[in-house]
């Protein structure tokens, strides 16, 4: 397994429990999903498994080591966050923000190969290398915040809410990249309120509601779990609405 979290616990000053016992895996190579609510803690956990907050209480475990709660080792030992809202660095180009995300490497040849990795994703990219990120298109800013997090080579990539804000033809762009990713032996951890999106590609998948895992199985699996399909796949909804047009068109 490359990554264990076992009974993962976080409060929010001492009334705000936000994490609670969350358990689950990630083997290598796959791309694992976690569905759910705003305020449910997906955020919170991300932000956790990369050294940024300190849990009260439990562990995790990455490629057979526990990781401390230090957000430069998380990146060394091979933790990547791709952060909600993108988080670039506004003021600095997209070849700047580049570099930066590939800091702790001295490899400089692999950098320059994984450079070019990353363009053969989004070509768009390089054709902008000295334009401000603050300048780009949201699609754009998100290609740059994932191409930044590969480009530290990690083991495993975090993308929180990679498709908030975009458009749909975009959408379906960022989750062709995701795929791809995961098909070069990226291992991809997806936090996402597109459920539908989010469980199509997944191999394993996880509901968080309030701080705590609730269901659990393959991608595939929750799609068809009515629960799911009501809370986050609007399918009572639609089944509402079409039950209305008919009574009316009777």
């Amino acid at each position: 397994m490359l990554l264990s979290v076992e009974r993962l616990n976080y409060y929010y000053g001492e009334a705000i429990h936000a994490l609670r016992d969350v358990s689950f895996a990630v083997e290598e190579r796959e791309i694992a999903a976690i569905i759910g609510a705003n305020g449910a803690g997906k955020s919170t956990l991300m932000w956790t498994l990369v050294g940024q907050l300190k849990p009260k209480s439990g562990t995790i475990t990455f490629n057979g080591r526990p990781v401390k709660p230090i957000a430069h080792q998380a990146v060394a030992s091979g933790i990547a966050l791709v952060p909600e809202r993108r988080r670039l660095f506004p003021n600095l180009t997209v070849r700047e923000n580049l570099t930066l995300g590939g800091y702790l490497r001295r490899d400089k040849v692999a950098l320059a190969k994984d450079e070019e990795y990353v363009f053969s994703l989004y070509p768009v990219l390089k054709e902008r290398l000295l334009q401000l990120a603050r300048t780009l298109s949201r699609g754009q800013q998100q290609m740059l915040a994932i191409a930044r997090g590969l480009m530290s080579r990690p083991k495993l990539l975090l993308l929180d809410e990679p498709s908030l804000g975009l458009a749909p033809v975009l959408v379906q762009q960022v989750f062709d990249a995701i795929e791809e990713i995961a098909r070069q032996g990226t291992t991809i951890l997806l936090v996402e309120q597109n459920a539908l999106k989010a469980l199509e590609i997944s191999s394993r998948a996880y509901v968080l509601e309030v701080g705590r895992i609730v269901l659990q199985g393959s991608g595939k699996e929750l799609l068809r779990n009515p629960t799911v399909q009501a809370a986050y796949l609007g399918v009572r909804q639609r089944t509402e609405v079409i039950l209305e047009e008919e009574s009316h068109a009777q």
